[in-house]
């Protein structure tokens, strides 16, 4: 099924100019790295995280997933709520939510107990992007196609990405 993991670029992806990233030479299975970006994240005006020493996770046809240390998230406005999935990659997630949101929408997720090869996100947390406001070098950040979905896309990634209408099959 998984034709592309990174080596060979599809005929049909975006090339990149200048200063991008294709989603398509991102590997798979996915890989970690540091983002020294300014990444915040806002619920309306209030500020809910602010780091420079973050995580992304990048793998092949889907945009980076950044992972945001504890310490620099104001874990007050956050609590737990209901539901989990499982990652192939990174093992059993957790949701979390803002705390006034009496429907328990997940704003974030994080992992616990991830897989070893994704041990340094341990309690670290990932927004959703399409469920709260992301900026990365102060531009705000676009949410990835599909409800499931919580990649981070800027100016600077590009696709198409996995989410998108018929991508069903990648």
């Amino acid at each position: 099924m998984w034709q592309y993991r990174g080596q060979k670029r599809p005929p049909f992806a975006d090339q990149p100019q200048a200063g991008q990233e294709s989603v398509w030479d991102y590997p798979r299975p996915p890989k970690l790295e540091p983002f020294s970006a300014t990444v915040e994240v806002f619920a309306n005006d209030t500020l809910v995280a602010r780091s420079v020493d973050t995580l992304r996770v990048l793998e092949t046809a889907s945009p980076p997933t950044v992972y945001i240390q504890p310490q620099d998230i104001d874990m007050s406005l956050l609590s737990r709520t209901a539901g989990s999935s499982f990652c192939e990659w990174k093992g059993s997630a957790s949701y979390w939510k803002l705390v006034h949101d009496a429907a328990g929408i997940p704003v974030a997720w994080s992992y616990s107990e991830p897989f070893p090869a994704f041990e340094k996100i341990r309690d670290y947390l990932c927004f959703y992007p399409a469920r709260i406001t992301c900026y990365v070098d102060g531009e705000r950040v676009q949410a990835q196609p599909g409800e499931f979905y919580g990649g981070w896309i800027t100016a600077a990634i590009i696709g198409p990405f996995k989410g998108d209408p018929g991508s069903g099959h990648w």
